[in-house]
Protein backbone atom coordinates (compact mmCIF):
# COMPACT_ATOMS: atom_id res chain seq x y z
CA UNK A 1 0.00 0.00 0.00
CA UNK A 2 2.64 2.49 1.06
CA UNK A 3 4.76 1.21 -1.77
CA UNK A 4 2.06 1.98 -4.35
CA UNK A 5 1.65 5.49 -2.99
CA UNK A 6 5.37 6.18 -3.13
CA UNK A 7 5.60 4.68 -6.63
CA UNK A 8 2.89 7.00 -7.90
CA UNK A 9 4.69 10.02 -6.42
CA UNK A 10 7.92 8.89 -7.99
CA UNK A 11 6.27 8.49 -11.42
CA UNK A 12 4.78 11.97 -11.21
CA UNK A 13 8.19 13.40 -10.41
CA UNK A 14 9.77 11.61 -13.40
CA UNK A 15 7.09 12.94 -15.74
CA UNK A 16 7.67 16.48 -14.48
CA UNK A 17 11.41 16.08 -15.06
CA UNK A 18 10.84 14.88 -18.62
CA UNK A 19 8.64 17.87 -19.39
CA UNK A 20 11.16 20.25 -17.93
CA UNK A 21 14.00 18.61 -19.82
CA UNK A 22 12.43 19.20 -23.22
CA UNK A 23 12.30 22.97 -22.85
CA UNK A 24 15.54 24.86 -23.16
CA UNK A 25 14.75 27.95 -21.23
CA UNK A 26 17.23 29.76 -19.15
CA UNK A 27 17.38 28.51 -15.61
CA UNK A 28 18.15 30.59 -12.58
CA UNK A 29 20.25 29.50 -9.61
CA UNK A 30 17.17 29.19 -7.44
CA UNK A 31 15.53 26.91 -9.95
CA UNK A 32 18.66 24.79 -10.14
CA UNK A 33 18.79 24.52 -6.36
CA UNK A 34 15.15 23.49 -6.24
CA UNK A 35 15.74 20.88 -8.97
CA UNK A 36 18.73 19.50 -7.08
CA UNK A 37 16.66 19.36 -3.93
CA UNK A 38 13.88 17.54 -5.79
CA UNK A 39 16.37 15.01 -7.18
CA UNK A 40 17.74 14.39 -3.68
CA UNK A 41 14.21 13.89 -2.43
CA UNK A 42 13.53 11.50 -5.31
CA UNK A 43 16.66 9.52 -4.48
CA UNK A 44 15.58 9.32 -0.86
CA UNK A 45 12.13 8.16 -1.96
CA UNK A 46 13.74 5.48 -4.16
CA UNK A 47 15.88 4.27 -1.26
CA UNK A 48 12.85 4.16 1.02
CA UNK A 49 10.88 2.22 -1.59
CA UNK A 50 13.70 -0.30 -2.00
CA UNK A 51 13.92 -0.76 1.74
CA UNK A 52 10.14 -1.22 1.98
CA UNK A 53 10.31 -3.88 -0.74
CA UNK A 54 13.04 -5.69 1.18
CA UNK A 55 11.00 -5.55 4.37
CA UNK A 56 7.86 -6.78 2.58
CA UNK A 57 9.88 -9.68 1.14
CA UNK A 58 11.39 -10.56 4.54
CA UNK A 59 8.10 -10.39 6.44
CA UNK A 60 6.74 -13.87 5.47
CA UNK A 61 10.07 -15.51 6.37
CA UNK A 62 10.06 -13.78 9.75
CA UNK A 63 6.48 -14.93 10.39
CA UNK A 64 7.38 -18.53 9.54
CA UNK A 65 10.42 -18.35 11.83
CA UNK A 66 8.29 -17.00 14.69
CA UNK A 67 5.75 -19.81 14.20
CA UNK A 68 8.54 -22.41 14.24
CA UNK A 69 10.00 -20.94 17.42
CA UNK A 70 6.58 -20.96 19.11
CA UNK A 71 6.15 -24.63 18.15
CA UNK A 72 9.60 -25.50 19.53
CA UNK A 73 8.85 -23.66 22.80
CA UNK A 74 5.62 -25.62 23.20
CA UNK A 75 7.46 -28.91 22.57
CA UNK A 76 10.05 -27.96 25.18
CA UNK A 77 7.28 -27.18 27.71
CA UNK A 78 5.70 -30.57 27.11
CA UNK A 79 9.06 -32.30 27.49
CA UNK A 80 9.72 -30.46 30.76
CA UNK A 81 6.31 -31.53 32.08
CA UNK A 82 7.06 -35.17 31.15
CA UNK A 83 10.46 -34.95 32.87
CA UNK A 84 8.88 -33.41 35.95
CA UNK A 85 6.34 -36.25 36.17
CA UNK A 86 9.08 -38.83 35.66
CA UNK A 87 11.21 -37.29 38.42
CA UNK A 88 8.24 -37.33 40.81
CA UNK A 89 7.60 -41.00 40.00
CA UNK A 90 11.27 -41.84 40.58
CA UNK A 91 11.24 -40.01 43.93
CA UNK A 92 8.16 -41.94 45.04
CA UNK A 93 9.79 -45.23 44.00
CA UNK A 94 12.95 -44.25 45.86
CA UNK A 95 10.96 -43.58 49.03
CA UNK A 96 9.27 -46.98 48.82
CA UNK A 97 12.53 -48.84 48.17
CA UNK A 98 14.50 -46.93 50.79
CA UNK A 99 11.88 -47.70 53.45
CA UNK A 100 12.22 -51.43 52.74
CA UNK A 101 16.03 -51.42 52.64
CA UNK A 102 16.71 -48.75 55.28
CA UNK A 103 19.18 -50.26 57.84
CA UNK A 104 17.95 -47.88 60.52
CA UNK A 105 14.33 -48.93 60.12
CA UNK A 106 14.57 -51.78 62.68
CA UNK A 107 16.42 -49.58 65.12
CA UNK A 108 13.86 -46.81 64.71
CA UNK A 109 10.94 -49.20 65.12
CA UNK A 110 12.52 -50.76 68.23
CA UNK A 111 13.16 -47.34 69.71
CA UNK A 112 9.65 -46.24 68.96
CA UNK A 113 8.15 -49.38 70.52
CA UNK A 114 10.39 -48.97 73.59
CA UNK A 115 9.48 -45.32 73.94
CA UNK A 116 5.78 -46.15 73.64
CA UNK A 117 6.15 -48.81 76.36
CA UNK A 118 7.96 -46.32 78.60
CA UNK A 119 5.18 -43.79 78.04
CA UNK A 120 2.57 -46.42 78.93
CA UNK A 121 4.44 -47.32 82.13
CA UNK A 122 4.68 -43.67 83.12
CA UNK A 123 0.96 -43.31 82.59
CA UNK A 124 0.21 -46.35 84.75
CA UNK A 125 2.55 -45.11 87.52
CA UNK A 126 0.74 -41.76 87.54
CA UNK A 127 -2.61 -43.57 87.83
CA UNK A 128 -1.30 -45.62 90.78
CA UNK A 129 -0.08 -42.45 92.49
CA UNK A 130 -3.53 -40.92 92.13
CA UNK A 131 -5.19 -44.02 93.57
CA UNK A 132 -2.79 -44.10 96.52
CA UNK A 133 -3.48 -40.45 97.27
CA UNK A 134 -7.23 -41.19 97.17
CA UNK A 135 -6.78 -44.20 99.50
CA UNK A 136 -4.79 -42.10 101.99
CA UNK A 137 -7.53 -39.48 102.04
CA UNK A 138 -10.19 -42.18 102.51
CA UNK A 139 -8.23 -43.74 105.43
CA UNK A 140 -7.87 -40.38 107.12
CA UNK A 141 -11.59 -39.76 106.84
CA UNK A 142 -12.46 -43.21 108.16
CA UNK A 143 -10.00 -42.87 111.07
CA UNK A 144 -11.68 -39.62 111.99
CA UNK A 145 -15.05 -41.45 112.38
CA UNK A 146 -13.56 -44.20 114.59
CA UNK A 147 -13.85 -47.04 112.07
CA UNK A 148 -11.67 -50.12 112.64
CA UNK A 149 -9.32 -49.95 109.68
CA UNK A 150 -7.46 -53.15 110.54
CA UNK A 151 -10.57 -55.30 110.16
CA UNK A 152 -11.40 -53.66 106.81
CA UNK A 153 -7.85 -54.30 105.53
CA UNK A 154 -8.06 -57.98 106.55
CA UNK A 155 -11.36 -58.36 104.72
CA UNK A 156 -10.03 -56.76 101.57
CA UNK A 157 -6.86 -58.84 101.63
CA UNK A 158 -8.89 -62.01 102.14
CA UNK A 159 -10.92 -61.26 99.00
CA UNK A 160 -7.86 -60.89 96.87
Amino acid sequence: MALDFLSSLFKKKKEEEKREGTTFEEVTVEELESRVEEREQNEQIEQIMERLNEIENDLPRVKISIDNIKKQIQEIREEIERLDKTIKDIMMLYEVVSQEINPFKEQLSQESSLSSEVQELRKQIEEIRMELAQIKNDIKVLAGYGVDIDSILYEVLAEV
